[in-house]
């Protein structure tokens, strides 16, 4: 898998949605779309067919339980994180069953997105880590190379 993973974001607020976008493209994933509502939502999945979706579980119409449901009887593989706040646990549960992955809490905390991303991605995640720590010990040789050219000078 030497693609970048892709996402499309589900979520009645477009300040989560930017918030979410800013956070999986720091963690260098694609985000191919997002929507609004579930309508639009099963719409682009079907058009786009991302690697996984975050949904959030409170939306207008059709909630993101019935949305999870609908992606689900297009692509049985579907993967999928469910985004709420605290208080919905019943909302999880149902969501979960319906065929979620996995579920993140509002506000959006980074280290428990990568965990969800690393239990349902692993290969993507390992080569992501790989890559944090070539880099870091190419920045280190590259201030002990500054060091030492300093020192010469």
């Amino acid at each position: 898998m030497n693609k970048k993973l892709s996402v499309l974001i589900v979520d009645d607020s477009l300040l989560i949605r930017k918030q979410l976008r800013s956070i999986l493209e720091k963690l260098e994933i694609k985000v191919l779309g997002d929507a609004k509502d579930a309508t639009e939502a099963i719409q682009l999945y079907r058009q786009l067919k991302p690697d996984f979706v975050t949904m959030d579980i409170t939306l207008d119409k059709i909630d993101g339980i019935e949305a999870v449901k609908r992606i689900k009887k297009i692509d049985p593989e579907a993967k999928i994180i469910m985004v709420t706040s605290y208080g919905q646990e019943e909302k999880v549960f149902k969501s979960i069953k319906a065929g979620a992955k996995s579920y993140l809490l509002k506000p959006i905390i980074v280290e428990k997105l990568v965990s969800i991303l690393d239990k349902l991605f692993p290969e993507y995640m390992e080569r992501r880590v790989r890559k944090e720590n070539n880099e870091r010990a190419e920045a280190k040789r590259a201030s002990k190379f500054t060091t030492l050219k300093n020192s010469d000078e």
